[in-house]
Formats: structure tokens, sequence, C-alpha cells
């Protein structure tokens, strides 16, 4: 039968259809441990560790010798956590981010020393607080519950995947994730960059934990279109690319929305003129997905994704070391403290892809090793500096 024009698009159509998978698709078969830090980078840890080099060794006894690695920590679950803004009030806000942080410790010091009290100190504070926690609340409740979601998934994910000794409330802390905090988080925020970057960051690291492929594909496209929207590149346009529900449909609001901030030059954040602290925030969570990203399959840094973070990194990296900031840039005044965020994406673009980095790579070596921001970030130096896997 002879096929009419009509007929041929129409099978075109369809074959394209049927072919097309999304961009940010999850994987067929999830990795594990997959979020943030892979199996081959445990072990290149490990062997560091063990062999006493540097900068994994010093890396290593600082965590060890920091509060999160204490085995008297009792841990303090409440049932429901109140955030509100700049910690006020604070109800379980502190205790359930660094126990997470601590349960992450824990499962790193149980891999490389394969002593099983670290293990079992992690599952001792992840089961404590999936024993009773139901909700997060308050103005501050989803990026509390992002910020402590990336640690918990990290944790948990080391732990179900290489303790052999058994974890028999594992199911329901992944319940928890599922009912507590995943729900808090997917369908993102319109504050400020950070919030929703971090959110996605928890969301990500969760859905893996879960193996939700679902969950993993929507957070994965809310990165994609926010990282956009945080980090300027002069490819953009005259003024950066925006976050549709946010309704930033003139000049004046976006320039608003970044700070006041009205030239835009590659490197700039929509952040940078309020303060390098939480820009550090959005920076480290774009590196953190791209990391789980890459485990899982799909190398982000290849894209626009690693362009933005290559180019973050060095911008605010330079003006940490002093650079002088000239009258254009926010007034000609900056507030530092970019923080403890630049181990995985300066391993990741200059180590493995052959950026020069200059400014990010003197920023790096200088603050070795790389510690914990107390909120979400802990010990890089040992996990991600210069590690090849």
């Amino acid at each position: 039968m002879r096929r009419t024009p009509l007929l041929a698009a129409a099978a075109a159509l369809v074959a394209s259809v049927l072919a097309w998978q999304p961009a940010d698709a999850a994987p067929a078969t999830f990795a594990h441990p997959g979020v943030t830090v892979s199996k081959g980078q445990l072990d290149f840890t490990r062997s560091k560790v063990l062999a006493g080099a540097q900068p994994w060794k010093g890396a290593y006894d600082q965590m060890m010798g920091s509060k999160y690695a204490d085995q008297n920590r009792a841990p303090k679950p409440r049932s429901v956590v109140e955030c509100g803004s700049y910690s006020n009030p604070n109800y379980g806000c502190t205790d359930e981010r660094e126990d997470a942080i601590a349960a992450y410790t824990n499962a790193l010091a149980w891999y490389i020393t394969r002593d099983a009290r670290y293990a079992q100190k992690s599952i001792q504070l992840m089961d404590a607080w999936s024993a009773v926690i139901t909700d997060h609340t308050n103005s501050n409740a989803p990026l509390q519950t992002g910020w402590a979601g990336s640690s918990w998934s990290k944790a948990a994910e080391i732990v179900k995947h290489t303790y052999t000794g058994g974890w028999p409330n594992s199911g329901r802390f992944a319940t928890m994730l599922r009912n507590v905090y995943l729900p808090e988080i997917i369908n993102g925020s319109n504050s400020n960059g950070n919030w929703e970057l971090t959110m996605m960051e928890a969301a990500v690291g969760i859905s893996v934990f879960l193996e939700d492929k679902a969950s993993y594909d929507k957070a994965m496209a809310k990165f994609r279109t926010r990282t956009a929207a945080y980090v300027y590149l002069e490819s953009d346009g005259a003024l950066p690319k925006t976050v549709p529900s946010q309704n930033l449909d003139t000049r004046d609001k976006i320039v608003k929305y970044w700070q006041g901030q009205s030239t835009f030059v590659t490197g700039l954040t929509q952040e940078t003129c309020r303060d390098f602290t939480h820009t550090g925030y959005g920076i480290s969570s774009i590196s953190h997905i791209a990391e789980t990203s890459r485990i899982q399959g799909q190398d982000l840094y290849g894209t626009d994704v690693g362009e933005r973070l290559r180019h973050a990194l060095g911008f605010q990296s330079k003006y940490q070391l002093g650079t002088a900031v000239p009258s254009w840039l926010c007034g000609g005044s900056l507030h530092l403290g970019l923080g403890p965020v630049t181990e995985v994406g300066y391993n990741a673009l200059h180590n493995r892809l052959g950026h020069a980095m200059t400014n990010t790579e003197t920023l790096t070596r200088n603050s070795r090793p790389a510690g914990s921001n107390n909120l979400f970030v802990a010990w890089e130096t040992l996990t991600h500096g210069d590690n090849p896997s």
C-alpha cells in the first residue's frame, strides 16, 4: 500500500515519540551507593587514608576529631521539626541537621575502617529519627527538609549497600524519606535559588535511595531549570534566564530578584550580591546533583550545568581570594564566606575534564581539608579531593 505524505509524517512522528527519552531520564538500574559519592570514590578514599597519604589522611583525621564522629552522641529526634527564618524558632532544626551529618560521618568512617561500630552508630541515628518524625513546619520547612534530607540519603546509601551486618529498619527509614521528606521538597520553591537547589539535591538523593524514577526525573528537570536561572552565562543574552513559575517577566523584576544587580557577567549568580555564604549553598548543591547524575550514568559536567558551575566557582573564588571589587558589582562591596564547597566541582571540571581553573584551584588547595558547614556539606576533601574515580 502506498503511504501518503500525511501517513508518512504521522509514522515518523510516532517513531520519534517512541524513540525519545527525557534528557534527564533516571537510569534503567540505579547505581548504589550512588548519592554524591560512588563505591569507586569510596574505595579510592579508603586506600589513600589507609596508606596515610595527604590530603586524605588529614581530612579523615579532621572528620574523626569532629563532634559528628563522637560515639557517645545521643540522637535527639522530634516528631515535628519547627524551623523559622534565621533559626527562630529552632525546635529540632539544628539537632536534625547535625544528626543527619553525624549519620553520614559514621557511614564514611565505617567504609574506611570496616569497624562495625560506626555503621551501627549511623543506623542508630537514622532509626531514632525514622521512629518518630512526622512533619516539618514553619517558614523554613522546605529548606530544612532539603538540608537534612541531603545528608540522610548519603548516609543511608552507604550503610544499606555496603554494611553486611544488617539494617532491620531500613524499610521504615525509606518510608520516612518517602512520606515526610519527599512531599515537602519535590515541588520546588520560588524563593532564592539556593532553596530550590538544596531541595532538589535532597529529592534526587532520596529518589536514588528509593529507586523512584518518576521523582528522580521530576527533581532533575527542576534542577536543570533552576541552575540555568541561578548562574548567568553571556550566552543567555542580555538578561539571566528565569524560572517560569516566578513570573519575572520584566527587567526591573529580574534586577530586583538578583539583589539589585543590573550588570550581568558570566559566573555571576542570583545571590552573589546577597552574600557568598548563600551563594555557596547553591553552588554546592549544583555540584552534588551533577555528581549524583554522573554516578547514575548521565554526566552533566559536559552540558551547560558544568559550564555554569565552572564559571560560578571561578567568579566567586576570585573575589573570595581578595580581588578588589569593582564599583559595578554589588555596589562595590561583597559579603564573603563561600564555605567548604569547591572540592566536588573542582575535581570534576579541572581534574577529570582538564579545565584551567586557577582561582578555584588556589582557593580549594588553600582551604584543605574542607570540613562541614554544619548544614548539609561535609568532608569533601576526604571524599572528592583529587579523586579520579
